[in-house]
């Protein structure tokens, strides 16, 4: 599975690589725009909610519309997050689906078919979050309240602390439990176009009774994958920090930022960027291969998907399918002439020339020619 995964990565990097990039862009323009259209709308309020008079609080007249602001910003940036993570999630299992079958991919094709399966792989994804972290909802539900009405009173008892230690301590193994049994639904989605519900019950499925050894190496491929890109981050972090280190002895003195400590500062902040951004996309990249070829070994496994795409690719290639153009037949080929080398059984074998029928005579019997 390891091995595999590398051998994945390193044969179509460039379309996985390509299709991150341009998601990653996209998301990063939509969330810069709805951050500057949010800015504009409460730039009046910013000053009296962040700077108000000396003694005084902020007013609702700015702090409403100010909350109100901030509320609406955070749930569309999610919003955007989690399409460009879907996105991300039904790349994989798409490019995978066209390596498997041994046939190439492109940019182009694999934009389109992550695409297409986004929302798909969305819906899974929720139900998922949903499914799992009920467990942990219900015991953050059961504790809030007791902590509030502990904290309500004269002499706050701090036994309701300690109470949410003891609700999430079979409420994590469940949501362990429900995420391993679930989280074969994306590679469901996208490798057999299914909906978000049937995918959820094909994870679960291929996954029943073979959870142990799921989960095992679900966790080996997660920490392989955070592992590299934290290697990955490294360099970049070190670079900006070094970079950034004369310009702290430069700063140490009280004096007024120059412009070599703004470049400074803004080369750290590109290290650590690219380096964050390098290590995320070779982490989601790794770490959805390794899942979605688990998915691919639990239908081989079970259901015996070698013999079918091997009958697929057959299929589909030109002559061998059944409905393959028969080839035109051969031109027959021209008798050679026999040579004195030849050896015999190898010449022509000669035509027996037709036998010639007497003609009877029809002059009389006797009669001699003039």
């Amino acid at each position: 599975m390891v091995s595999a995964s590398f051998a994945t990565l390193g044969r179509h990097w460039k379309q996985l690589v390509g299709v991150m990039l341009a998601v990653q862009g996209i998301c990063l323009l939509v969330m810069a725009l709805l951050a500057g259209i949010a800015g504009a709308a409460v730039y009046d309020h910013i000053e009296p909610v962040f700077d108000p008079p000396y003694g005084q609080t902020p007013s609702a007249e700015h702090l409403t519309p100010f909350l109100v602001a901030a509320v609406t910003l955070f749930v569309l940036l999610l919003a955007v997050g989690l399409l460009g993570m879907a996105m991300l999630t039904a790349l994989c299992p798409a490019i995978l689906r066209e390596a498997v079958r041994g046939r190439p991919t492109t940019f182009r094709a694999m934009w389109r078919a992550a695409l297409r399966r986004t929302p798909a792989v969305l819906g899974a994804l929720a139900l998922t979050g949903l499914i799992a972290g009920a467990p942990v909802l219900v015991a953050l539900a059961v504790w809030i309240p007791l902590m509030i009405a502990s904290t309500s009173g004269d002499d706050p008892s701090p036994g309701a602390l300690l109470l949410l230690p003891v609700f999430m301590l079979p409420a994590l193994p469940v949501t362990v439990w429900l995420g391993t049994r679930l989280s074969l639904a994306p590679a469901a989605a996208v490798m057999e176009e299914a909906g978000p519900v049937t995918a959820l019950r094909r994870s679960a499925a291929l996954v029943k009774g073979q959870w142990w050894r799921i989960f095992g190496i679900s966790l080996v491929g997660s920490m392989i994958g955070m592992s590299i890109a934290y290697m990955i981050q490294m360099p970049f972090q070190f670079i900006g920090m070094f970079g950034m280190l004369p310009l702290m002895a430069e700063g140490s003195g009280g004096a007024a930022p120059s412009a070599g400590m703004v470049i400074g500062l803004v080369f750290a902040f590109l290290c650590v960027l690219v380096g964050g951004g390098v290590s995320q996309m070779f982490q989601i990249g790794y770490t959805q291969l390794f899942n979605n070829l688990l998915y691919v070994d639990q239908r081989i496994r079970r259901e015996n998907l070698a013999s079918a795409i091997l009958a697929e690719t057959a299929a589909a290639t030109p002559g061998t399918g059944p409905a393959a153009t028969p080839a035109p037949a051969p031109a027959p080929a021209a008798t050679p002439a026999p040579t004195a080398d030849a050896p015999a059984d190898a010449r022509p074998t000669p035509r027996p020339e037709p036998e010639t029928v007497p003609q009877p005579d029809p002059r009389p019997n006797g009669q001699a020619d003039d």
